[in-house]
């Protein structure tokens, strides 16, 4: 194909390869990434204080490429914090709490319960939305806590954040790195989410009833307290609307949403304009709530909700924008930040290097497949689950133009492999906000994450091998 790779694409696969080899020692890549900028730009322009720019403007590309998706989680974090400090959400959730009856009742109704928020919240959010008024049902019935910590870990930072079909944020990040359209991905990911999402969490529930029966988890003194503990800070929390307001709120919230589907699929809104719409609906929300319960503070309030929502958009998405930074690199991100160093019959790096690649080494969907949940699984070890997937995306590009095949599934796999071990569903640090509410150990949690998890991404890779 007379491809000539350079010293340019020699540095970003060394530099791809710091990242895995770090991601493994769970380190911290930020700063391999910054170093891996600067160098690509020295190498390509020689110039000290163009490179010193580049790593400037690499971050600057990114945070505009990442900003609606960084815009919408802050907006929704804002949101559900003014409907957790209102008691909307307890009335909302509370007619869900009359089909818990039993540990499995209580498992499979706050697990998909979790899902279908997190579809529209995001997991970390609807945690606190829900664990305050679910956790005490399902201990009454006899579900320990740590399984409550169990469902909505693995529905929520599992099956709903690896598909994200929703907001959309990380199919974004995965379709911009592997250069495809956001539905193509999201296409793609449907059969491998729910065939990972199903194992896993029925393999957890397996094991789960198993333990409850043998005895090996029961309903401890403690685990009481907590929630009688939730249960009366939120009873002073929900004081400021009165009952009929949070019930009507309750029925008008979820409708604006289900009008925002029904929209998406009728206008045909997809990636950015469906993000939007979720966005707007809810900044909506929260003014709506705020003026209502704040009254003549409200107008204050509103922007303390917004700043709140702000410092938690950018927290989660603050080790991802040096890391994205990187990755767009290998595409056409690299003539836009650094200009037109690559040799004139250059695809992008990352292309460059797929097309030497498939005449050196005969690669097939098997291994592809294989790879891709391996790298998303190294790179969901650093606990973000999304300062990865932008790795996986370059990764699945490049074995897919090898195999001739497969783009769309091979990026699916790895934004679900990623985001299943980083996500918060066996990284302990990233487990804190389940386990913290149900106030049971992370580090137990991933324990008995472990397994299903793994199993589920057996299962499911086998699977795409079948799909690529």
């Amino acid at each position: 194909m007379g491809i000539e790779l350079t010293a340019l694409h020699w540095i970003y696969t060394t530099f791809i390869l710091l990242i895995i080899s770090f991601m493994m020692m769970r380190r911290d890549t930020s700063l391999i990434c910054i170093a891996g900028i600067f160098l690509l730009a020295f190498t390509a322009t020689h110039s000290l204080s163009a490179s010193i720019s580049g790593i400037f403007n690499s971050f600057i590309f990114a945070i505009t490429e990442l900003l609606p998706t960084i815009l919408v989680i802050s907006i929704i974090v804002a949101m559900s914090k003014v409907l957790t400090v209102t008691g909307i959400n307890d009335v909302m959730i509370s007619p869900f709490t009359k089909l818990i009856r039993t540990p499995a009742l209580a498992y499979w109704t706050i697990g998909l319960l979790m899902m279908v928020i997190s579809w529209f919240f995001w997991p970390s959010p609807a945690v606190a939305l829900m664990g305050a008024v679910l956790l005490p049902v399902a201990l009454r019935v006899g579900l320990p806590a740590l399984g409550v910590a169990m469902a909505m870990n693995l529905f929520g930072h599992g099956i709903a954040l690896s598909g994200d079909f929703i907001i959309q944020a990380a199919p974004k990040l995965t379709a911009d790195a592997a250069g495809l359209p956001v539905s193509e991905v999201i296409s793609a990911s449907l059969p491998l989410v729910f065939i990972m999402g199903f194992v896993t969490v029925t393999v957890a529930f397996l094991f789960l009833r198993r333990d409850i029966k043998r005895g090996i988890l029961t309903i401890e003194t403690h685990e009481q307290l907590i929630a009688n503990k939730f249960t009366d800070s939120h009873e002073k929390q929900s004081r400021l609307l009165s009952k009929p307001t949070k019930k009507s709120l309750a029925f008008i919230i979820p409708s604006l949403f289900a009008a925002d589907v029904v929209a998406m699929y009728y206008l045909n809104l997809q990636g950015g304009d469906a993000t939007a719409l979720v966005g707007g609906t809810s900044i909506f929300i929260l003014i709506m709530i705020a003026l209502l319960a704040h009254k003549h503070k409200g107008l204050e309030e509103t922007t303390n909700y917004l700043i709140e929502g702000f410092q938690f958009g950018f927290k989660v998405f603050g080790p991802v924008i040096p890391i994205a930074a990187f990755f767009y690199l290998g595409d056409a991100g690299f003539m836009k930040i650094i200009g037109e160093y690559l040799p004139k019959q250059s695809h992008g790096i990352v292309n460059d290097l797929g097309i030497a690649l498939a005449h050196l080494v005969p690669l097939n969907k098997e291994i592809g497949a294989v790879t891709l949940a391996g790298v998303g699984a190294i790179t969901g070890l650093d606990g973000s689950g999304f300062s990865g997937i932008s790795l996986a995306g370059s990764i699945a590009k490049l074995f897919s133009t090898t195999i001739g095949a497969g783009a769309a599934t091979l990026t699916a796999l790895g934004q679900i492999s990623a985001i299943w071990v980083g996500g918060g569903t066996l990284v302990p640090w990233a487990l804190i906000p389940a386990a913290a509410i149900c106030g049971v150990d992370p580090f137990e949690l991933a324990r008995r994450n472990l397994l299903p998890v793994t199993i589920g991404l057996i299962v499911t890779t086998i699977v795409a091998m079948f799909l690529i």
